[in-house]
Formats: C-alpha cells, sequence, structure tokens
C-alpha cells in the first residue's frame, strides 16, 4: 500500500547580477496527513564556493520541529548540525572546523516560529507565518532562530537568535521559467538588512521569484513537479 502522503519537488536558480548564474537549489518537500512537511535541499553558491545540505521539518503550523544542516566549503568540510525544537527550549548538538564540538540549548517562550536554515525555500515558508486578520503593517516573528547569521548562511551551523518580520505587497500574477503563476508578494525583513522581496506561490509557499539586494542576486523558479 502506498504511503499517504503528498510530496512536490523543483529547482530553483541564483542569478547575480551582471553574472548570471551563479547557483542552484534543488528541493522536494513531502506533506505528512497530520500537517507535518520535510524539506531536503541542496544549495550551492558558486560565489561563495559554498555547499549546504539541509533537512528541515515543521509541524502543521509551520513551527520547526527538526532540522540538519552541512555545510561544505571548497570542497573541504565546515561544519554540521542537528537542531531540534520543543515548546520549552530549542537545542543543538553540531560539531565546526571554527568551534569544535558545541551543545546548544536555549530557553524559548513556546516553540520557536520559525527557524532559518537558508535554503531559499525555507525563506519563503516564512510567509505561511502571516496573520491576515492582523493590522499591524508588519508583523514581528519574535524569537525566531537561524543557522547563520551570515547572510549567506556560511557559518556554523549553530543556534543563534534572529530578529525578523513580514510585510504583505499583494497579490501578483508572475511568469518564470517553471511558467506562470498566481503569487503573493511579501517583503521578508531579517536583522537590519534591506528587505528580501518574496513572490511565494500556493498554500505550499512555494518561491516562484525571489529578490535580494544585499547580495544582488535574483532568485528563480525553473522547474517544479507537484
Amino acid at each position: 500500500m502506498a504511503l499517504d502522503q503528498r510530496t512536490y519537488r523543483g529547482k530553483v536558480l541564483y542569478i547575480s547580477d551582471g553574472k548570471g548564474e551563479m547557483g542552484r537549489e534543488w528541493f522536494t518537500v513531502t506533506i505528512q496527513p497530520n500537517g507535518d512537511r520535510t524539506m531536503r535541499a541542496q544549495c550551492e553558491m558558486d560565489d561563495f564556493q559554498l555547499l549546504r545540505e539541509v533537512v528541515v521539518t515543521v509541524n502543521a503550523d509551520w513551527n520547526p520541529l527538526d532540522a540538519f544542516v552541512r555545510l561544505t566549503r571548497h570542497g573541504e568540510f565546515v561544519g554540521s548540525g542537528w537542531f531540534r525544537f520543543t515548546e520549552q527550549y530549542a537545542e543543538c548538538e553540531a560539531f565546526t572546523v571554527k568551534e569544535g564540538r558545541v551543545s546548544q540549548r536555549v530557553a524559548t517562550a513556546g516553540r520557536a516560529p520559525m527557524f532559518g536554515a537558508h535554503p531559499v525555500h525555507n525563506d519563503a515558508w516564512r510567509l505561511a507565518k502571516y496573520e491576515r486578520n492582523s493590522n499591524e503593517p508588519v508583523q514581528r516573528l519574535n524569537g525566531s532562530l537561524t543557522s547563520s547569521t551570515k547572510p549567506h548562511g556560511g557559518s556554523g551551523p549553530m543556534l543563534c537568535p534572529t530578529s525578523s518580520g513580514i510585510r504583505y505587497i499583494g497579490a501578483e500574477r508572475i511568469t518564470v521559467t517553471a511558467g506562470t503563476f498566481d503569487t503573493e508578494h511579501f517583503h521578508f525583513l531579517v536583522q537590519d538588512y534591506p528587505p528580501i522581496d518574496i513572490w511565494a506561490y500556493s498554500e505550499d509557499c512555494i518561491p516562484v521569484r525571489v529578490r535580494w539586494d544585499l547580495l544582488g542576486q535574483t532568485y528563480e523558479l525553473i522547474e517544479l513537479e507537484r
């Protein structure tokens, strides 16, 4: 008997201003009947010679349950870390070339609302936390955590607090290599950086286009299999 789950997969190109393709991301997402969803992502960044391999699972409310991140740079191991999130704390067991063995436990007020492991698709998942009945122009995701505070996510991986928020821009139909999609456009705000523009599709928050002026890059969906 087939497993009772839903799966989709796709590919995103990383396109740098004036240079063209400078990276790519393959992702596969599986959604269980109870709403838990797991993303497996391989992210390649040519300009930083960085390879990121990620597995992230969230629950039906899009709150993180657990994750694994492994980083390689210039073909050499940088670090790997396992993360777990509960209603009382978040924890990490990692080993990195720079820090050695790391064990962390951070107290949280309820389960962390978001964990950023740095795949583009993981960024788009944050939009599922937007509360549409709120009158706040920017909704803050207090208590958010990330595996790296660097814009390219190339440090650690370790458990790091981060400040973030979401601003809704509006509905837009856009065409990319993968097709034409009815998307919702958001600004994702992180730390004091310029906003990340995200155009996301469907209840799965699939990134159709992402733009971040800080890195001078546009990220475009070129394949989607549902």
